[in-house]
């Protein structure tokens, strides 16, 4: 296949549940035409999708064409390899996930605080309520404190205690 009558190019990544150009795309295509990608990762995220996929295309009459791993689905061994190298895709995306997991529990196991850290101490929150009920407003507050709109009412609506923490739990 030499060239492509029509292009659908995506800007969300292929985990995304919204792809409105994909699904024009599966939309669009009739029996006998080929769909072609550059590379498998970016059709699916997970061997069950990517499976689901190309039942969908089969159901349809429509081949697939993975250029950077040479696979074409109208041949028996093209059909192999996209759902071997789908089964690996996703291997490799677990095990990734779980090294990433066993990072972040050794690092919490050596004390390593994730998230935000407290942005105002128990003082500037005192402050914060002060000026604001001495009647300054709350642009004025935001620029002082370099807070966001919602930082700065989040803090003056919770107890002190709970103020410490409020950066660090929404974020």
């Amino acid at each position: 296949m030499s060239h492509c009558d029509k292009v659908f190019q995506e800007k969300t990544s292929g985990a995304s549940a919204a792809r409105p150009c994909f699904k024009a795309c599966i939309e669009y295509v009739r029996e006998g035409d080929f769909v072609v990608v550059t590379c498998l990762d970016r059709l699916a995220r997970s061997t069950f999708h990517l499976c689901q996929i190309g039942e969908q295309l089969q159901r349809k009459g429509v081949e697939l064409q993975v250029l950077d791993q040479h696979i074409d689905t109208s041949a028996a061994t093209g059909r192999l390899l996209f759902n071997m190298l789908g089964a690996i895709a996703q291997f490799e995306t677990k095990i990734r996930a779980e090294r990433q997991m066993e990072g972040i529990q050794k690092a919490k196991s050596r004390g390593v605080q994730f998230g935000r850290q407290r942005y105002l101490s128990e003082q500037a929150v005192q402050d914060l309520r002060q000026k604001r009920q001495a009647g300054i407003l709350i642009k004025d507050l935001m620029a002082e404190f370099g807070l966001s709109k919602t930082s700065t009412y989040r803090y003056l609506a919770a107890p002190i205690s709970e103020a410490q923490n409020i950066l660090q739990s929404s974020h």
